[in-house]
């Protein structure tokens, strides 16, 4: 029998207020290509890591630890987290 697998994915965005400049850079390029009821952009990123031999509460806590010390900025980021068993 092998290992338990599982992938933390975490969707990282800017909170709302916070100017994003890469966003307002895609808006103004897509409504020059005739796409124009869009009505705000905003970029973020998604980080995934892979545990083994893991419970799903210790990955939980594990990836709420590296998004608050490292993954993310909370003082002007949102973050949420899904796991996904892996095969």
């Amino acid at each position: 029998m092998s290992e338990v697998s599982i992938t933390a994915r975490v969707y990282i965005t800017l909170k709302t207020g916070v100017v994003d400049p890469q966003g307002s850079a895609i808006e103004q390029a897509l409504k020059s290509l005739g796409f124009d009821a869009i009505d705000g952009v905003r970029v973020g990123r998604t980080i995934e890591v892979d545990f083994v031999g893991r419970t799903k509460d210790e990955v939980a806590k594990d990836i709420f630890a590296m998004c608050e010390r490292l993954l993310a900025n909370p003082v002007i980021e949102n973050y949420r987290v899904e796991t996904i068993p892996s095969s």
